[in-house]
């Protein structure tokens, strides 16, 4: 049963219906490109659209079924579970009997578990049906590698403020679908208002403007809508962002990437992004204490504490002192001498740890608490670096019996590192020359 379309929002009632509507994604469907080119030649195959929300892929899928002259089924992975896919794929299957070919549409297909998505495997491989996800999640995270080999992935893109112009423009001009019968004119400030509050989705940019609709004032015989009634209603903007998702994760890379290339403007850009999208100023504060820790480590060993006071001016104050302060330490960060000589040292340790299993600690450098364990040798031969010269005992082993030593920290050229790097090149020469001579052992 069909919606009366008096009754559909106007993003449904918008809905481009040919390429020659469809705005956007000039990358796939302009002249000569990929997706084009199938379509204007009567053929499709299985595919995952991938893009964030309001980048037309549902649009798009109903697009390629209409072009190709295939039926469509739309499966939300939101709802449906196998046995909706099982009533689908036997509908597919008497309309190939009639020669008849199906388009098989998921939307939000990474919601479906493995085995909801195996199910689709047997019946794209035999012809059944054509398959076309939809996602705003990365598919190699997301999605099968079974299902990942049988569709090709198509990037979609957020729609450009431009083509979000045109898009206002036809929902404003359009008599039939749109709202070009009232018709509504928004003054300047309201269209820049609306476009970045869209932020390349049209299906929000266009609920905004129905909603903004509602607003108008009678001006002079027309119907306007102002900046003061926009921002009654709207409020301060708000960016798109998926706490949990592709974005979420995209954001964050960006800020700690711009944290390790000593890029102090761009890291404060992507920091006022995730703020400005809603991320928790906690899970930021414990994030920037990582990149402290693994891209400066001890280059300055100042830029831990400085995190760390961030983060409980964070906890204490919250906003807006809180993002100040978190601000602060992505600005010193961004500045500091990098190093992730710790870093790396702490994977090496560790992988050896779990590579050679529990070797035995030496027995000069156990404790010896009780007279058995001083009877067996506990602590025998252990010398005390306090007592000897500079504090340091010379040729000294502290490495297993029979485990060759290591150099897992490497300082680098930069910052604090210099100093460290040059003390442990002293060290490990009296160390050679304390063995050398045999005055490793007293």
């Amino acid at each position: 049963m069909k919606t009366d379309p008096a009754f559909q929002p106007l993003a449904a009632r918008m809905r481009p219906r040919t390429l020659a509507e469809y705005i956007g994604q000039s990358h796939l469907l302009g002249p000569g490109k990929p997706l084009r080119r199938v379509l204007e030649q009567g053929h499709t195959h299985s595919m995952i659209l991938w893009g964030p929300p309001g980048t037309g892929k549902t649009t798009l899928a109903t697009m390629i079924a209409n072009t190709v002259n295939a039926d469509i089924e739309n499966i939300s992975a939101v709802l449906a579970g196998v046995k909706d896919i099982r009533e689908a794929v036997a509908r597919a299957q008497q309309r190939l009997a009639m020669g008849k070919r199906t388009i098989m549409f998921v939307d939000e297909v990474h919601r479906f578990n493995k085995s909801q998505q195996d199910a689709f495997l047997p019946f794209v491989e035999d012809g059944t049906l054509i398959f076309i996800g939809a996602t705003t999640e990365n598919p190699s995270f997301e999605l099968n590698s079974a299902l990942l080999s049988r569709a090709r992935v198509y990037v979609l893109k957020s729609l450009t403020d431009d083509e979000l112009r045109l898009v206002l423009q036809r929902a404003l001009t359009d008599p039939e679908r749109g709202l070009g019968s009232m018709p509504l004119q928004l003054e300047d400030q309201v269209t820049e208002k609306l476009i970045a509050l869209a932020d390349g989705d049209a299906r929000r940019l266009l609920n905004l403007l129905e909603i903004a609709s509602d607003l108008a004032e009678e001006q002079a015989g027309n119907l306007v809508v102002g900046e003061s009634a926009m921002h009654s209603l709207l409020g301060e903007k708000t960016r798109r962002f998926d706490k949990g998702g592709e974005q979420f994760y995209d954001q964050i890379s960006a800020l700690h990437k711009s944290v390790r290339g000593s890029d102090p403007d761009a890291s404060l850009y992507w920091l006022c992004r995730m703020l400005d999208g809603g991320c928790d100023g906690l899970y930021l504060a414990r994030r920037i204490v990582r990149m402290a820790i693994e891209d400066i480590g001890n280059a300055d060993p100042r830029a831990l504490d400085l995190c760390l006071n961030a983060w409980d001016v964070q906890e204490r104050l919250g906003s807006p002192e809180g993002e100040l302060a978190l601000a602060q330490a992505v600005i010193y960060l961004a500045c500091a001498p990098k190093s992730n000589a710790a870093y790396m040292a702490y994977n090496e340790a560790r992988a050896d740890v779990q590579n050679e299993g529990s070797l035995e600690v030496p027995v000069h450098l156990r404790n010896a608490p009780t007279k058995l364990m001083k009877e067996l040798g506990y602590g025998r031969a252990y010398r005390y670096a306090h007592d000897e010269p500079n504090a340091f005992a010379a040729g000294e082993s502290y490495f297993p019996e029979g485990k060759a030593e290591q150099q897992y920290y490497r300082p680098v050229e930069r910052g604090m590192e210099i100093q460290i790097r040059e003390k442990l090149q002293k060290l490990k020469q009296l160390n050679q020359q304390a063995r050398q001579s045999g005055r490793s052992k007293p």
